[in-house]
């Protein structure tokens, strides 16, 4: 079902009784596709298990390989123009509309928070730890046997399927913080992330916002329950797994890029918060 929304074709989401629709592609399998700019109306996930492919959405191209997730929001701008229309190896790909989960506004809902993204963007890209992918290869599958076999219950256990893959999901980036309307928060997330690359500490946020150390640390506890040190670590260690996953530098430079200079004490910190060598994170180099 597609429309048109200011010149570029909207594709919507057609319902069925259980708005809900997985599919498990294998090999060169044609995928069914809108030529050119679209958006959705709905939300869409896909799982890369082996192999890897192309996304393209609000004109940032990600390429994903094993272990990755890949969120899509409603109303993104997606282009496949230039993509192959094969699915190399394998991958899962679930939609739903907003409501199978959210029946007010999806942008408020918790489960579906990850499709928000962290770039302003409508798509965002996860990495599943290789511990963790049987158990997501286990849930699809689950939720895929509902919707195919239709047994009595089949709407109900389809929609708790989802309501785990999507709680799954959200435990990949619960390091992040949560939005929050209170405007210090924001400004202290805000110097969080222009600056943690660099020397950063809890005197150097709390001069940037205006507060005393003692103070600030009292508001982001009570606002967060963690410390401005533990969200900058946080952030450090999100881009630390980013750039180990993705990238082939050297685990030193790695540390360097996300603001430890010193690899013995960046190596050190990143086994604390993983309990590994930042070495061991690293599954694959990503295209």
């Amino acid at each position: 079902m597609v429309g048109r929304n200011s010149g570029v074709p909207r594709v919507g989401f057609e319902h069925t009784p259980v708005p809900i629709a997985v599919r498990h592609l294998t090999g060169p399998v044609e995928l069914p596709r809108v030529h050119g700019p679209h958006t959705h109306d709905f939300l869409v996930l896909v799982h890369v298990v082996r192999g890897g492919c192309v996304q393209r959405v609000d004109g940032r191209t990600w390429r994903l390989g094993e272990g990755d997730v890949f969120v899509v929001a409603p109303g993104a701008v997606v282009d496949h123009a230039g993509e192959s229309a094969s699915a190399p190896g394998e991958l899962w790909s679930v939609t739903f509309p907003a409501e199978a989960v959210a029946p007010s506004s999806w942008r408020g809902h918790p489960l579906l928070a990850p499709f928000l993204g962290r770039h302003r963007g409508g798509g965002q890209r996860l990495a599943v730890p290789p511990a963790d992918r049987a158990a997501w290869r286990e849930r699809l599958g689950a939720l895929h046997d509902e919707l195919t076999h239709r047994r009595d219950g089949h709407a109900e256990a389809a929609r708790a399927h989802l309501t785990l893959l999507l709680v799954a999901l959200g435990r990949l980036v619960d390091d992040v913080p949560a939005e929050s309307g209170d405007p210090l928060l924001a400004a202290v997330f805000a110097v969080v992330e222009e600056r943690f690359a660099g020397p950063l500490s809890l005197r150097d946020v709390a001069a940037a916002v205006g507060l005393t150390p003692g103070h600030l640390t009292t508001v982001v506890r009570r606002g967060t329950g963690r410390t401005v040190q533990q969200w900058i670590t946080e952030r450090r260690m999100r881009e630390a797994r980013r750039l180990l996953v993705s990238t082939d530098l050297p685990v030193a430079e790695v540390g360097a890029r996300v603001g430890y200079p010193d690899p013995g004490y960046f190596a050190r910190r990143f086994r604390t918060a993983h309990g590994a060598p930042p070495a061991r994170r690293r599954a694959r180099p990503d295209g």
